[in-house]
């Protein structure tokens, strides 16, 4: 390389990322249905071929809303659910756009049989997408898991507890939400790009179920007078 040559950030590659700058990522990404949330997220939306974490206090289960919409749209193939806390209610993910007979759920507590079933999921050419709960995952089980999802460029979302977020994880995005008040804070703890300093607040139900809630809780019209002869 000629010593005179010193090339400016304009004049680098495109497919080099600027870490000041949020990544476009050349991957295939999945729209999270939340416009705010993929102005956040590199390529505008969830990783397609990578790992998700998505951490959230104890008790709180706030994955369906925030991801929902995402998966109503993720194709036609199945959606596993590895140790869901509660069984899946089909109806209500009707309702919104996931059909039931997509659903796969593995129900077992015992973590290694959750890596398991999340890996061999992950290499199911009828599969889409998987949601893993893995609150107990050490950093080198989850890289087994981010790397299965890349070689077979499936969708992935690994559920764990806060207090993890200030371990290590090969996770390419990670993100902390809580329900607040009619909202859900959410905070991008990872991602390719610059730091987010400022929270996010998305609805807490999503635009269906909001127009289906807001129609039930209009007041009847009432019958037209008749007059009498």
């Amino acid at each position: 390389m000629n010593p005179a040559y010193h090339p400016t950030l304009a004049q680098v590659h495109a497919d080099v990322w600027h870490a000041d700058a949020l990544a476009t990522s050349p991957a295939q990404v999945l729209p999270t249905g939340d416009a705010a949330l993929d102005a956040q997220l590199p390529g505008g939306g969830w990783p397609v071929g990578a790992l998700s974490e998505i951490l959230q206090p104890a008790g709180v289960h706030s994955e369906w809303r925030l991801l929902l919409p995402a998966l109503a749209h993720s194709g036609t193939g199945a959606v596993v659910l590895v140790g869901p806390p509660q069984p899946p209610f089909g109806p209500a993910l009707a309702a919104q756009g996931l059909h039931p007979g997509r659903l796969l759920w593995v129900a077992t507590a015992l973590p290694a049989q959750r890596l398991w079933a999340a890996e061999q999921a992950l290499r199911c050419a009828d599969v889409d997408a998987v949601l893993a709960w893995l609150p107990q995952a050490r950093a080198d089980q989850l890289r087994r898991l981010q790397m299965a999802a890349a070689s077979f460029n499936k969708l992935l979302w690994v559920l764990r507890p806060e207090q993890v977020q200030h371990e290590s994880s090969p996770a390419v995005l990670r993100v902390w939400v809580v329900p607040v008040a009619d909202a859900l804070e959410l905070r991008v703890l990872k991602r390719r790009g610059p730091p987010l300093a400022q929270a996010l607040h998305l609805h807490a139900r999503s635009a269906p179920l909001a127009r289906l809630l807001a129609a039930s809780q209009r007041e009847p019209v009432p019958p037209p007078v008749q007059k009498q002869e």
